[in-house]
Order: structure tokens, then C-alpha cells, then sequence
């Protein structure tokens, strides 16, 4: 056996082995401890290092780091502070709301002609251009173009006419245009991220962006939830939960427990396949086709939002508000992903099947026997004319191939020409392939002389 074949085979029974070894791998109880254990440690976490806004250390961590987000945003935009404000968030804030202003930055009712009730400290969640998110790209563009301004409030989406506003989309064209809306909200945006210049400017927080897609809760008018003394439908609740600084900044320090859990699999998952079960590394990547990590990750996020829930429950004193305002929101978004992508899982191949006895149910008791013959019909046509264009095809083919013959007989003929001998005896050939008359027909040199030279 040749040096190659050897490494063909081995390779071969490396590659069996391998996946073998795959097949055999599951979901046993070390990776349901150490998820529950992950889930734990990233709750313990949250409870203690996230907290509620303006008080946890995460939250203020998050805090500076969109303030140093915004500053070096503003110096690449052309902010030139005063000597000694070179790290005052209020005078960066300052520059962007100087020069990115919109036409949908309403900030009371007032402002709205009373259409709906509206304050400074939830106007951000109100106005769906404010949102960091497409949603918020979207309205934004939508309302520089068509000067009006987007909000929701009381489950209703309120569109604001602003063409008496001195605002005026820059560009000549539609696409300058579209840029410049672009540009206007991101700008806008990081004016308001960290707060207001006025609230910065006296040693608040201030009232920064919703986290994404968190306006979309306003639409959910439903349910009675107890705050205080009053009953507030579920998008009320929401929106006095952003008014206590529920905002994108808290949201950065809830998403590190739940990174910090993400990574812990991970890692967990990929060493012990490694290590463990001694595959190669490109056979230890996470996959989420893989059960076990998403089995982990169900267990681990479950753990966590276990924890979270309980600690909000005790703590919130049966007012939603604080209830809510204890809860990470993103750990229970990554939850319930994690809960539908495998009720999808399991429930794909019973919908495959029951797709399969819908169609069959269609077919037998909803189509008339009218239309089951007209179908039937209309398949032998289609397989009648397919057999006919193959018939068709096959004698065309066969004409080519009988011209592509006769060609390159030609051309034998014609370079074989310097030949005298071979050339007489080509060209009887050729005579005869195309069916002349034998008596018309040259068969030797004798005959040529004759048919040249009158028999001389």
C-alpha cells in the first residue's frame, strides 16, 4: 500500500472516530450542574452589582462608560470645549443638541397642544424617533421627511404636525436627504444618551434613551398592576419605570451578568469536549444546533432569571414599579428566546407531519372531482409536452452529430488534399456519403485523366 493510501485510510478512521465520539456525547448531569451553578453565580451578580438604577456599581460603570462614549464622540464631530471642559459631559451633550436638533423632540404636553400627557423625564420613551434601535431609525426619517413627529401613549400611536417648526431636512436630493436624516438621529441620539446638558450640568443623571425596543411596551395597555394605591395598566408601569432611570445605560449593566453567563458555557462546554472527550478544537466550537449548549443555556438563564424574579419580588414589596425596576430585562428577553427556539425545535417535525395530512385532507375532501381531474389534466399535458421536447431534442441532436460527422470528413479531406494518392480515395468517400450517382463518380486516377483530358 502506497504512502498516500496509508494517510487516506488513517485519515479516514480518524474522521469515524471523531464522529463517533460526537454521536456519543450528551447531555448528562456535570453540564445540568454547572449550568444551574453559572445561572446562580450570574444571578448572585445581578442582585448584587446591577441593583436598580443610579444605585448599582455596574449601573454607574455603564454610566461613565457612555459619558467617555459621548465625549469622544463630540471631539470627532468637531467639539472644541473651552480649556479646563475637556471631560464636562454636559458641554459635550451641549454641542449635540446645538447641532443635531429634530423636529419630533417635543418634551411636554404643552408642546403637544395637550393631544396627550407627556413630561420631560418620559418623553424619550413617548417619542418612538428617541428609540436606539431600527424602530427608532425608522420614525426618525419618517417624521424629518414628512415633518411630523411619532409617539405613543395610552396603547395609541399619535402622529404630531411640526411643519410650523423651524426645522428643514438638509439635502438637494433624495438620497442627500436620507443621509442627513441618518445623520441627524444618531446625532440626536447621543445628545440625549447620557442625559441633557441642563441635567448633567447640575450633578443629575438625567433622563437618557429607552433600551431598545422598550417602547413597544406602551403598546401593551392590558392587565392591573398594583403601584401604590393606584392600579396601572402593564405599558403605565413601563413608563414609570423608565422615569427612575430604567434606561439604555442600565441595560448595558444588565447585559454584562448575562455575557458573563454566556461565556461560562461556553467555555465549559468547549474544555470539556477537548479535554474530556479528546476531540480537536474545530470539533469544540458552540453550536446552538447542538442540544447540549442549548439545553445549558435554557438551564443556566432559567437559574438566573430564578434568582432575578425572586429578588424582585422581595424587594419590589408588591409595587410593579420596583418590581419591575429589580427585573433584567434582558435576562428574561434571552430566556424566553431560549424557551421558543426549542418549543420550535420539538414542534417542527409535528407540523412538517401535520402540514403533510393538511395537504392530503385538501386533497381528497376539499377539491371537487371537477377540479382533481383538471389537475390530473393538467400534469399529463405538462408530462406529455416534456416527452415530447426530449423526442425533439434527441433528433436534433442526432442531425448535429450526423453534420458534425460529415464536417469533419470534409476537412480530413481537404488536409489530406496534398496527398494525390490519399486525396482521390478521400473524395470517393465523400461522394458516396452524400449519396451522388455512382456512375458520376471519379474512382481513380484513370477516371479523372479521363473526365480532364477526353480519355487521353
Amino acid at each position: 500500500m502506497s504512502t498516500l493510501a496509508l494517510s487516506n485510510v488513517i485519515n479516514e478512521y480518524q474522521y469515524d472516530d471523531i464522529a463517533q465520539r460526537v454521536e456519543d456525547i450528551s447531555f448528562d448531569r456535570y453540564d445540568a450542574m454547572f449550568a444551574g451553578m453559572s445561572g446562580l453565580m450570574a444571578g448572585l451578580i445581578d442582585v448584587f452589582f446591577v441593583g436598580v438604577p443610579d444605585t448599582g456599581a455596574l449601573t454607574k460603570i455603564a454610566d461613565n462608560v457612555v459619558d467617555d462614549l459621548v465625549k469622544k464622540a463630540a471631539k470627532l464631530s468637531g467639539w472644541n470645549p473651552k480649556s479646563g471642559q475637556e471631560n464636562n459631559i454636559a458641554s459635550a451633550i451641549g454641542y449635540f443638541e446645538r447641532n443635531f436638533k429634530v423636529n419630533y423632540d417635543h418634551r411636554s404636553s404643552v408642546d403637544v397642544n395637550g393631544a396627550f400627557k407627556m413630561a420631560t423625564i418620559n418623553h424619550h420613551i413617548k417619542s418612538l424617533g428617541h428609540s436606539p434601535d431600527p424602530i427608532g431609525l425608522f420614525f426618525s426619517i419618517l417624521d424629518q421627511f414628512t415633518n411630523t413627529a411619532t409617539y405613543v401613549s395610552d396603547g395609541k400611536l399619535i402622529r404630531i404636525d411640526t411643519t410650523d417648526s423651524d426645522f428643514r431636512l438638509e439635502g438637494s436630493n433624495f438620497i442627500a436627504k436620507l443621509f442627513s436624516g441618518f445623520v441627524n438621529w444618531l446625532g440626536h441620539v447621543l445628545s440625549d444618551i447620557a442625559g441633557s446638558s441642563g441635567s448633567r450640568g447640575n450633578g443629575g443623571r438625567g433622563s437618557g434613551l429607552p433600551i431598545p425596543f422598550m417602547n413597544l411596551f406602551q403598546f401593551i395597555n392590558v392587565g392591573q398592576f398594583q403601584v401604590g394605591k393606584h392600579l396601572n395598566d402593564f405599558a403605565t408601569v413601563m413608563v414609570k419605570v423608565f422615569q427612575e432611570g430604567y434606561d439604555f445605560r442600565h441595560g448595558l449593566a444588565m447585559a454584562v451578568p448575562v455575557l458573563f453567563n454566556e461565556l461560562m458555557i461556553r467555555a465549559f462546554y468547549v474544555i470539556r469536549r477537548h479535554f474530556q472527550y479528546k476531540l480537536p478544537w474545530r470539533e469544540c466550537l458552540p453550536s446552538m444546533k447542538d442540544k447540549t449548549l442549548r439545553w445549558m443555556l435554557l438551564i443556566s438563564t432559567g437559574a438566573m432569571c430564578l434568582v432575578d424574579g425572586a429578588d424582585a419580588v422581595i424587594r419590589g414589596g408588591g409595587n410593579a414599579v420596583l418590581i419591575f425596576l429589580r427585573m433584567n430585562l434582558i435576562a428574561w428577553i434571552r430566556l424566553i428566546y431560549l424557551v421558543l427556539k426549542e418549543l420550535y425545535i420539538f414542534v417542527k417535525p409535528i407540523l412538517k407531519a401535520l402540514w403533510k395530512h393538511v395537504k392530503a385532507w385538501i386533497k381528497d375532501k376539499v377539491l371537487t372531482a371537477f377540479e382533481k381531474k383538471q389537475i390530473a389534466a393538467f400534469y399529463d399535458r405538462i408530462n406529455n409536452y416534456q416527452v415530447k421536447l426530449d423526442e425533439e431534442f434527441k433528433l436534433f441532436y442526432d442531425e448535429l452529430l450526423e453534420e458534425h460527422k460529415t464536417n469533419m470528413l470534409y476537412i480530413q479531406a481537404v488536409r489530406d488534399a496534398q496527398n494525390s494518392d490519399d486525396a482521390i480515395n478521400k473524395s470517393v468517400l465523400l461522394a458516396k456519403h452524400y449519396q451522388v450517382d455512382e456512375k458520376s463518380i471519379m474512382q481513380n486516377a484513370d477516371d479523372v485523366r479521363k473526365k480532364l483530358f477526353g480519355g487521353q
